[in-house]
């Protein structure tokens, strides 16, 4: 997928959206029994509007995208895989009506803040 940023960027400022979440099932959802993705879900985040092309690894994303793909897949564990360039893996669990959310992280800005 190619998305036109500057379309995208557009629609955002204009809609007052944050960003835009692409998601689909793993290309090989499909496969036999123990033969498929480690992956329940995919996904990409945009948000050209607020100066980011693309995220390489959205949590916010995903406590969006938990609750829904648990719905469509009938399961409260899943393990989403987001597609950027540096990419991400990340396993979201509902719990109620909050959502876990677990995996790596790297350490992108380290400081306090004081008040």
């Amino acid at each position: 997928m190619t998305p036109d940023l500057a379309a995208m960027a557009e629609l955002t400022r204009r809609e007052r959206l944050r960003g835009v979440i692409i998601t689909a099932p793993p290309a090989d959802a499909h496969a036999p029994q123990g033969r498929g993705s480690s992956y329940d879900f995919v996904s990409r985040f945009f948000s050209p509007a607020e100066g980011i092309l693309e995220d390489p690894a959205t949590g916010s994303a995903h406590t969006a995208l938990a609750p829904y793909w648990s719905a469509r897949l009938g399961r409260k564990q899943l393990t989403g895989f987001q597609a950027s360039a540096r990419t991400g893996v990340i396993h979201t669990a509902l719990h109620g009506d909050r959502v876990h959310l677990t995996g790596s992280a790297v350490t992108v800005l380290d400081g306090t803040l004081h008040v």
